[in-house]
């Protein structure tokens, strides 16, 4: 029947352009493509081979040595894909795959020219059957990595593919006439293992498709466990986040209420001991007039100052307005130092004062006394706990542009270099029994009066805490 073979093969291509179809939609998601592209390779290469193998009769007997380059190159190129399966780098061995098929195209038509039929069936199955060899030993090793179906039937179709060439080499080269006949004249039996051995080689392609599927398939399935195993930590870091700030929002509470107490303890203190002082004094008879007016001022004051103690966190808590009026810096800084006093003098803390005349601030005054309270009373601690030779506070005040530089520096130890960065955070503190809210607290109401506080000190030395704030325009 003439041209049933040139049917055959072109069948043979249409089938494996239609598996070349099939894997597009995996190719643009680069799935197949990106981790292992020599198999699209060698299956381009199968189809132009068919075609050229279908049309050399017709068209030019060159097309044969194309179509058997390409038939072989197929091979090679599944070669190379299995040792990719296996794991083994091949970057430098395909570069030489060109130079391998160019050898082969010259041996084969320097046999089409001068050689016969047998010869150039037995050069090319050689060539074929190396490869198949050597793709049965890497999916056999393959194979106990990866136990799927698609590998073992990728296996039985190499193996078919390698019997049915054997048998075709034997018939040929030993049950044929040495006739220089052609690849369309060969006998039956002949013919028919050749087609038996193309259509395993297209059910090779099959399983290499099938294979890629079954694996995507897993990899979604891991992908999904995983997917939940992460959504499962993701709820259980959400749950633990929740839990931390609870007990962070119950601890905070807690340590603001020790915080505030602590402020308040020392105009609490003062007036406990001038009522203690009033009680023996009238016990012994001893009070007077001037002496009892004296008591009273104090209590009077001490009380002013608890009251503004609470209104200035109030304020700050619940972010209300703050009622400013226009303050003189240096009363309100001697009055600062009048609270202290008995601290400065008990520890033997000398006062360095340099404070520039007429400097007004439109602020809060209670707040303003409540930042420099902290922040002296914070001095004379680092002064106490560090003992130096000679204790020293330098407070300055002066005029910069629109605004007032207020500077107040110790001798003390200084401030390590890792706190440092969180000085101002609340419930950040160095001290052994701080609470953490005395310089969150400045840090509040000087930001809240439109002024910025900063610290620049020398670990194991110094500290200076300075305050820019706007001037009374």
């Amino acid at each position: 029947m003439k041209f049933a073979n040139e049917a055959l093969f072109l069948v043979f291509s249409l089938l494996l352009s239609g598996l070349l179809i099939s894997a597009i939609p995996y190719i643009r998601k680069g799935r197949l493509a990106s981790t292992n592209g020599y198999w699209l390779i060698a299956l381009v290469l199968h189809i132009v081979s068919f075609l050229s193998f279908a049309a050399a009769s017709t068209i030019s007997p060159i097309l044969l040595t194309v179509a058997n380059v390409c038939f072989f190159g197929g091979y090679l190129y599944l070669t190379l894909f299995c040792f990719t399966l296996n794991g083994h780098s091949i970057q430098k061995i395909s570069r030489y795959v060109p130079l391998v098929l160019l050898i082969f195209a010259g041996a084969f038509e320097y046999l089409r020219l001068f050689g016969n039929f047998q010869y150039r069936v037995l050069f090319v199955l050689t060539c074929v059957i190396a490869c198949l060899l050597c793709i049965l030993w890497e999916l056999f090793q393959v194979r106990k990595k990866e136990r799927q179906i698609q590998l073992s039937f990728l296996m039985f179709t190499s193996a078919a593919e390698l019997i049915f060439g054997l048998t075709r080499l034997w018939l040929v080269f030993f049950d044929t006439p040495a006739s220089n006949i052609n690849l369309y004249q060969e006998p039956f039996l002949s013919t028919l293992l050749r087609c038996f051995a193309v259509t395993f080689t297209a059910l090779s392609y099959v399983s290499i498709v099938g294979y890629w599927s079954e694996k995507l398939v897993i990899e979604n399935s891991e992908t999904k466990k995983d997917n939940a195993k992460i959504t499962e930590l993701l709820q259980e870091r959400e749950a633990l986040i929740v839990n931390l700030l609870k007990a962070n929002k119950t601890a905070a509470t807690g340590a603001l209420s020790a915080s505030i107490a602590h402020e308040l303890n020392q105009p609490l203190g003062a007036s406990d001991l001038n009522i203690q002082f009033l009680k023996m004094k009238l016990k012994k008879g001893e009070l007077n007039s001037e002496l009892g007016a004296e008591i009273l001022d104090s209590l009077e004051f001490d009380n002013k100052r608890a009251t503004t103690i609470v209104r200035s966190l109030r304020s700050i808590f619940t972010d209300s307005n703050i009622k400013t009026q226009g303050s003189d810096l240096g009363e309100l800084i001697a009055t600062v130092l009048h609270i202290a006093n008995p601290d400065l003098k008990s520890k033997n803390i000398q006062i360095q004062l340099h404070v520039d005349e007429g400097l007004v601030l439109n602020v809060g005054p209670g707040e303003m006394e409540q930042v420099m309270i902290n922040l002296l009373n914070n001095a004379i601690q680092a002064i106490d706990e560090s003992n130096p030779p000679k204790p020293t506070i330098t407070i300055e005040a002066r005029k910069e542009d629109q605004s007032a530089i207020i500077s107040i520096a110790d001798n003390g130890g200084g401030i390590p270099e890792e706190f440092q960065s969180s000085l101002f955070e609340l419930l950040s503190t160095t001290k052994k029994t701080g609470m953490g809210l005395g310089l969150w607290l400045c840090k509040n109401i000087v930001s809240r009066h439109g002024g910025t506080i900063t610290y620049d000190g020398i670990p194991g030395s110094s500290s200076l805490f300075t305050i820019k704030i706007p001037l009374q325009a």
